[in-house]
């Protein structure tokens, strides 16, 4: 399995940390400092997950050359479907009008997109399917609490895509590593919403909605579990770090990059980040850096890139893809 199209799409506002400073006791300096953000973007009031999605699905979709009718499935990484129910990924699939293609939801947070890209890549790799689409999408700015100045400078909405298909032996997805531990789930977390906590039970109160952290714990964690998985999966490829060439971790925090890079023992000209221009999207941090990367030409055929996600759960994924290798279109 292999990535044959990527695509990105962000809401047009620009929350920046000066306009956060309005609202809060904050200051740029101390948000960049702290986490390396500069700006976020934030949905209109019209834009529900399914229309962030759909704009990057139809970028992945015209990059790989494949029709919407010729999906077979359809992935949405998200924590933010439009509606409970139905699944965002039926939203999407009558929006791009592929009609072939089954479609369900997957909940893993910010380590959703390499979860959809390994669970995708299973059903190309068992024969089963020919094309799948994998999305990675959220607004968190819904369920961001405004006042609180820990939450409210982290987070932004955004989306991205990419389209999976057969590819030439050595190629493709070449190793993994999935894993989550949930006795840290009261540490990223949203009270409310869900059958233990319903909208509906007394007494309500808003701020339940909202995403709350626990900061400095998920901090350690993500310093320990960014380079643990990344190392986990290189060895799953068989690939050494210095092979790789090309970093895309979660954007969640600087701090947090760096500190994988250093244990990568990765140069800085090896790792992406944008967290600067959109701060953390959950779902849709790497695969807007995926294909906000391979637009400026940052990867090219052949390069080993490695994707690392981690959030709540308490949960970790990894995959590593030599990229290219498409096949021509009378070998699919």
């Amino acid at each position: 399995m292999g990535i044959l199209g990527v695509g990105h799409f962000a809401p047009e506002e620009m929350v920046t940390n000066d306009d956060l400073a309005r609202l809060v006791d904050t200051t740029d300096e101390w948000i960049t400092e702290r986490t390396g953000i500069k700006s976020r973007r934030r949905a209109s009031a019209d834009q529900a997950t399914s229309d962030l999605a759909y704009q990057a699905a139809r970028k992945a979709l015209d990059q790989a050359g494949v029709k919407a009718e010729e999906l077979d499935l359809i992935i949405v990484a998200t924590v933010t479907p439009d509606r409970m129910v139905p699944p965002c990924s039926c939203e999407l699939q009558a929006l791009l009008g592929a009609t072939r293609a089954g479609a369900f939801d997957l909940n893993i947070a910010c380590s959703g997109f390499a979860y959809g890209l390994a669970v995708g890549s299973q059903f190309i790799k068992s024969g089963t399917m020919k094309r799948v689409l994998v999305v990675g999408g959220d607004i968190l700015t819904r369920m961001t609490d405004w006042s609180d100045r820990a939450t409210c400078i982290l987070f932004g909405d955004g989306a991205g895509a990419a389209v999976l298909g057969e590819v030439k032996p050595g190629f493709g997805l070449l190793g993994m590593e999935l894993g989550a531990d949930g006795r840290g789930a009261d540490l990223l977390h949203v009270p409310g919403g869900g059958s233990r906590k319903p909208g509906w039970t007394e007494p309500h109160n808003p701020s339940d909605y909202y995403l709350k952290m626990e900061g400095r714990e998920v901090f350690r964690f993500a310093v320990t579990k960014m380079a643990e998985a990344a190392l986990l999966a290189l060895d799953n490829a068989k690939i050494s770090p210095e092979e790789v060439q090309l970093f895309i971790p979660h954007q969640a925090n600087l701090r947090v990059i760096e500190a994988a890079r250093k244990k990568l023992s990765l140069p800085p000209e090896r790792v992406f980040t944008n967290l600067q221009h959109y701060g953390n999207t959950s779902s849709g941090s790497i695969p807007v850096a995926l294909s906000e990367a391979h637009e400026q030409g940052l990867i090219n055929e052949g390069d080993v890139v490695i994707m690392v996600g981690f959030g709540a759960g308490l949960s970790w994924g990894a995959v590593v893809v030599r990229w290219g290798g498409r096949l021509d279109n009378a070998e699919v």
